[in-house]
């Protein structure tokens, strides 16, 4: 296991390397003036600053080259420099935001707290409810909860974040008044009261995402548990006399998570890469509001630097849910 996940790790290298270089290409081949867009009250010298940093005027190779120099070695220079004092990255040019006028990872800093705050307590909530559902849907098929199981689990797949928000809105919001209906990003988390208040926002959110992951993911436990329920080693199970509980929660429920685990692991860097469509619904300012305004301001380095990090935590998440079948099934050998 650990000859293969030293491999793994060697070959996501080149990976990376390649999804930077694809992702840098599609980029540069983009019409414009990549400083078009940079309005005009920006002072000269900022300006400068921003075509030494992107390189402006050089060859794309050598500009390819310096923007990996920022992400990998200057980048992660300023995070030790900001958590120990050092001073590694004094006088080094950084990624910097066109909109912001400030160092991307500044503004990506910034806005994940939201993004985790919600998208991250959804996909949370979500495992927790779709996997026991998805057991007991499989274990009682065709029974009352597994009909309305399936029932709600299809509309929650069905209906769109955009449709399912706007209507928990005014009805929770408008209707009955229990909850925000627009998340307030400013508020500071530092007593019983604004934790509360917090909670309060997070719930119509939370409530729509968790609804829809929840969806996907029961699905995939009950379909998953079904094609082991019938295998003959549960049958053998069965006949050596081994309780049902420990047939079903041991010997199935294990082999019946394989699949799953690949799903759950490949979600996960949606919840930084943030839940765009909602976060646009309740006004909550993370990540995934962050890329459209980036998009729509054409600002290059900022959506070159989100679209790399989901990158590198799919291709980091990946290499998890690989490690982790070895775990969940031993027959797998990867050395």
């Amino acid at each position: 296991m650990l000859t293969f996940t030293i491999r793994r790790l060697l070959f996501a290298i080149p990976t990376l390397l390649f999804i930077a270089l694809v992702i840098f290409m599609l980029l540069e081949l983009a019409p414009g003036d990549p400083m078009a867009n940079v309005p005009l009250t920006v002072p000269s010298e900022v300006k400068e600053q921003m075509r030494q940093a992107l390189g402006l005027g050089e060859p794309a190779p050598i500009r390819f080259w310096k923007w990996l120099v920022q992400f990998f070695w200057i980048e992660p220079l300023n995070v030790v420099d900001a958590l120990f004092g050092t001073g590694f990255a004094e006088d080094k040019l950084r990624i910097i935001s066109w909109q912001n006028r400030a160092p991307v990872f500044i503004a990506i800093a910034e806005r994940i707290p939201q993004t985790l705050w919600v998208v991250g307590t959804a996909y949370i909530i979500a495992i927790v409810i779709a996997i026991p559902v998805g057991i007991y849907s499989a274990y009682k098929q065709y029974s009352v909860f597994d009909q309305a199981g399936t029932f709600v689990t299809m509309v929650g797949f069905s209906v769109p974040p955009f449709f399912s928000g706007v209507l928990v809105i005014v009805i929770f919001a408008v209707q009955l008044k229990w909850f925000p209906s627009i998340y307030d990003t400013t508020l500071v988390v530092d007593s019983w009261a604004a934790f509360k208040q917090q909670v309060m926002q997070m719930v119509l959110p939370v409530m729509v995402l968790a609804l829809q992951i929840t969806s996907q993911l029961s699905r995939f436990m009950r379909a998953s548990m079904l094609d082991n329920l019938n295998q003959d080693y549960v049958r053998t199970a069965r006949a050596k006399g081994l309780r049902e509980r420990t047939v079903v929660l041991v010997h199935v429920l294990r082999n019946s998570m394989i699949p799953v685990v690949t799903v759950i692991a490949l979600g996960i860097p949606s919840i930084f890469g943030g839940a765009i469509i909602t976060e646009q619904v309740f006004k909550v300012n993370g990540i995934g509001q962050l890329l459209i305004t980036a998009i729509q301001a054409n600002d290059l380095p900022m959506v070159q630097t989100l679209t790399f990090i989901f990158a590198v935590l799919i291709v980091l998440f990946n290499l998890i849910a690989d490690v982790l079948y070895g775990i969940l099934d031993p027959r797998i050998r990867y050395d």
